[in-house]
């Protein structure tokens, strides 16, 4: 079973962050990178797959030369092989919207004659949250897509899937493959790289492709005309606020529970 792994490296939670000079992004200079919360829960089903079933796992990551640390950890997890779509700095990759990215995965995928059994990629990433790459890539490569899966099985004919849905709803899926689903996070418990692993992944390959050789090949991928334009990045205002809840204690208190629990997220 060949199963393809799209990571992201994205700034980490706890950054401080800046908004850069021109307004439209952050300042990454001081940023520590890590690689994507759910990505790490797509690359940890596609292992257990492997164990359980065997075959191989090939991560593929597109980024200027500093993601190459995400891949290497990706690799002492217990990835095979990478594909590493390399970018000349940190601004080459900022004019590809979802849409582009998913035209750069799918020609390095495409060119490399991989034929997948499954295509993982996280829900969504930490910095842009968009959520689209994954299905966008689906639809490019023809293949049939599942999102928000939290477990996958391989049975006689294809996989079956488990997806969250909304208010505590689950939908049991059956599918054929080649496929491409997009992994929810915090269903399973993530492993952590081994010393072994580590000095294995130093061996491992790496392949890299630049975006030029991937625009030469298929001049679609480049980003000409962008169908999503990011006009301005801006960090959220801070402001305090009193409400008084009337009524009686237990009116009040329930109350409170709902602001808490719909209004504010906490609970």
């Amino acid at each position: 079973m060949k199963i393809i792994v799209a990571i992201k490296q994205v700034p980490e939670r706890d950054a401080r962050i800046r908004i850069d000079a021109n307004g439209k992004w952050i300042d990454l200079q001081d940023v520590e990178f890590n690689l994507n919360e759910s990505d790490a829960y797509a690359l940890e089903e596609a292992l257990l797959l492997k164990e359980a079933h065997g075959g191989e796992v090939v991560v593929i990551s597109a980024g200027p030369e500093r993601v190459g640390k995400t891949i290497r950890e990706a690799l002492a997890k217990g990835a095979d092989r990478a594909i590493h779509v390399e970018t000349a700095d940190e601004k080459e990759l900022a004019g590809y919207d979802a849409l582009g990215v998913a035209r750069l995965l799918a020609d390095a995928i495409e060119e490399e004659t991989e034929q997948p059994d499954l295509i993982l990629t996280g829900l969504q990433s930490d910095d842009l949250g968009l959520g689209q790459t994954g299905v966008i890539l689906a639809e490019l490569l023809g293949l049939p897509h599942a999102t928000l899966i939290l477990k996958i099985e391989k049975t006689g004919t294809g996989i079956k899937v488990l997806r969250e849905l909304e208010d505590g709803w689950f939908q049991n899926l059956e599918m054929p493959t080649p496929a491409l689903l997009t992994i929810q996070s915090g269903n399973t418990k993530l492993r952590y790289a081994t010393l072994m692993g580590i000095k294995r992944a130093k061996t491992k390959e790496v392949r890299r492709v630049t975006i030029a050789e991937l625009v030469n090949a298929d001049p679609e991928s480049k980003p000409a005309d962008p169908v999503v334009t990011l006009d301005q990045v801006m960090l959220p205002t801070k402001q305090r606020t009193t409400q008084l809840l009337g009524g009686s204690p237990a009116e009040a208190a329930a109350a409170l529970v709902e602001k808490l629990q719909f209004e504010v997220r906490a609970i």
